[in-house]
């Protein structure tokens, strides 16, 4: 029988490519994951073996070192990390996000410092928008950058920064409320800052500091952060395109590409869970006969599947409009938000199949259980993509009467 999830017309090259980072997954990841992520540890065998790989580089164009793949090839290599320990997916995504927002609204001067560097992995990129009383509204961001001379003075308070601690260059969205008039609209007076800091906690570089990790209940391993900035001064240079005001929608053509990655997210974590549920159901017995003979479970695994399909279809669907250079909004918020549902349901299912034994740490769908939610809320709650793919809906189905 075919794996589920499979992507129709492929080429030789991305076929190579998904297949070395299937048995890196299996190799490499799945048979360490469940151990370190009960101790939270950064999996750093695990991130040198992707960079040797070149996959912090798979999007970044050619003539800067990378490999110039798509956003299909890269949300198919989510996919299958995903699989294996979704919070791997996690180091690498924040890290694409800042070199995809670098590669289409950087500097030529950014792009030639930055890009060479990040394809290689010596850079790791991290971005930060949330703030403590932010949620998903990113209007009301309080941080602050003013202009002193040839530099900027950043000050406030930022949550829930992938990376934040590992990563050694920061996309940080702040407002700039100098050179825009009174009642200039909240997204218009916003800038995205290009911030370079060491990797580690505590003051990473004057202003800036990381207090530490936030312990979570689930997505270990990778360092989820507060970032506080007081009286960090940043060069003008710095400013992510060179003129200010353009963070807000610098930062959504960035969350829109991450909307699929969460989505291949989704997709990894739920075949995963699928893998394990119709194994354990071949091998544990009820009643004289493996629980997989009962109707009862055969029904469970078949929707299972169907989810697994679906979600994948989307996904894909959404990658390849956004790789066709059309608007994607509708399709990353459609994806995103199926995903996310689907790999719940998904993973709550395997839980089940597994009955007690799926409460205990000693199995790996109890680790699913607990990174399963994450998706719900990250890049977008369900909520806002629903008001996302609602507002785009009425704008293609415009009444005329």
């Amino acid at each position: 029988m075919a794996r589920l999830a499979q992507t129709a017309g492929l080429t030789d090259i991305q076929q190579e490519i998904l297949s070395t980072v299937r048995d890196f997954v299996d190799k490499e990841i799945i048979p360490v994951a469940t151990e370190l992520e009960h101790r939270d540890e950064y999996p750093q065998a695990i991130v040198d073996g992707l960079k040797e790989l070149g996959l912090f580089g798979l999007m970044i164009p050619e003539e800067y070192g990378g490999l110039g793949e798509s956003l299909l090839t890269y949300a198919l290599c989510v996919e299958e990390i995903a699989r294996g320990w979704m919070s791997v997916s996690g180091i690498i995504n924040t890290h694409f996000i800042v070199a995809y927002m670098l590669k289409q609204h950087g500097t030529q001067e950014q792009k030639d410092h930055f890009l060479p560097r990040m394809a290689a992995g010596d850079i790791r990129g991290a971005f930060s928008m949330s703030e403590p009383g932010l949620g998903s509204d990113v209007s009301a961001i309080t941080s602050k950058a003013v202009q002193d001379g040839d530099e900027y003075v950043l000050n406030g308070q930022k949550m829930w920064l992938t990376n934040g601690g590992t990563s050694s260059l920061v996309a940080v969205l702040v407002r700039s409320d100098e050179g825009h008039p009174e009642g200039t609209a909240p997204h218009k007076s916003m800038t995205t800052f290009l911030v370079e800091k060491e990797p580690g906690f505590g003051e990473v570089r004057p202003g800036l500091t990381i207090p530490g990790k936030i312990d979570k209940m689930g997505y270990k391993g990778v360092d989820t952060t507060e970032l506080i900035m007081d009286g960090l001064r940043i060069p003008a240079d710095r400013v992510l395109g060179g003129v200010t005001g353009r963070g807000f929608y610098q930062m959504m053509d960035g969350v829109e590409v991450g909307r699929v990655n969460v989505a291949a997210r989704g997709c990894g974590v739920a075949q995963r869970a699928f893998e394990l549920g119709v194994q354990y159901a071949q091998q544990r017995h009820t009643f004289g006969k493996p629980i997989a003979q009962h109707q009862a479970i055969q029904f469970k695994l078949a929707e299972m599947a169907t989810k697994v399909e679906a979600a994948h279809a989307m996904m894909v669907n959404a990658a390849r409009k956004k790789d066709s250079g059309e608007r994607n909004d509708l399709e990353a918020g459609m994806a995103k938000y199926l995903a996310s549902e689907y790999c719940k349901e998904v993973v709550e299912d395997a839980f089940r199949i597994h009955g007690g034994y799926g409460f205990s740490k000693e199995y790996e769908i109890e680790r699913l259980y607990r990174e399963a939610p994450m998706l719900l809320i990250g890049e977008g709650t369900a909520e806002i993509q629903k008001m996302i793919i609602g507002r785009r809906l009425l704008e293609e189905y415009r009444f005329q009467g």
